[in-house]
């Protein structure tokens, strides 16, 4: 994969309108539109069309986690909506992780359509090790809880999982080449890093081995988004 393809912008935004200028402006600097709670809860499915409809490819993060039979659904759902990829929360457990893969699969053979990739979220970049055994109850180092619940996520049929950069060696020692590895909590170097607390350059983050990595203000908000998309790009080939 190019480095424009393994770049996903986080359409994190409340309305039509800023989602189609950002998809209009930037689809020939990114890979992957990822569409999640904040946009999907305000325009629905609509924006998932817009952005097809531009050719380019749509991640859904809406991070399904509920019970097998529900969960079935929403992946029944999200396959026939032609998404390039979605993801489940892999703390669902397996039973869950299962019924969204077997419902993905069946969908897309029925329908005649790809299978979207589905990846499993471990542990959210804004949890370190303090949150997690304080607020979560995990009494486990966080990358040995990412790791046991990427495994899972494997066993189960997922494609991958959703991690950050600092696990990434370990998910791959643990799962293989072949396992598909997001990682958000990325930030150019010099940017502010907000809300998130495991985080690394889009450069270093590829260097551990990530798949894709997410990208969402240093785009979005800068001054010009296209030219900060073609920086970020440019990070991410330099050697």
């Amino acid at each position: 994969m190019s480095a424009r393809e393994r770049l996903v912008l986080a359409l994190d935004v409340d309305d039509f309108s800023s989602a189609e200028n950002l998809v209009g402006l930037l689809k020939d600097y990114v890979g992957v539109f990822k569409v999640g709670s904040q946009l999907f809860t305000s325009e629905g499915t609509k924006i998932i069309d817009m952005i097809t409809k531009a050719k380019a490819r749509v991640f859904l993060d809406l991070k399904f986690h509920d019970i097998p039979n529900t969960v079935k659904g929403a992946a029944e759902s999200a396959t026939k909506l032609g998404v390039y990829m979605f993801n489940v929360h892999a703390s669902g457990g397996y039973e869950m992780m299962k019924a969204a893969a077997d419902a993905a699969i069946e969908t897309s053979i029925k329908l005649g359509i790809k299978k979207p990739l589905i990846l499993g979220v471990t542990v959210l970049t804004s949890i370190n090790q303090e949150i997690l055994e304080k607020e979560v109850g995990v009494n486990k180092a966080v990358k040995e809880h990412v790791v046991h619940l990427a495994k899972l996520a494997k066993s189960a049929g997922l494609d991958g999982v959703v991690a950050s950069p600092h696990e990434i060696k370990d998910i791959r020692d643990a799962c293989g080449k072949n396992f598909i590895i997001l990682t958000p909590g990325i930030r150019p170097a010099g940017e502010e890093i907000n809300d998130q607390k495991r985080i690394m350059t889009p450069k270093q983050a590829l260097e551990q081995g990530a798949d894709f990595i997410v990208i969402g203000r240093p785009i979005r908000n800068a001054e010009n988004p296209v030219e900060a998309a073609k920086n970020i790009i440019k990070e991410m080939e330099r050697k």
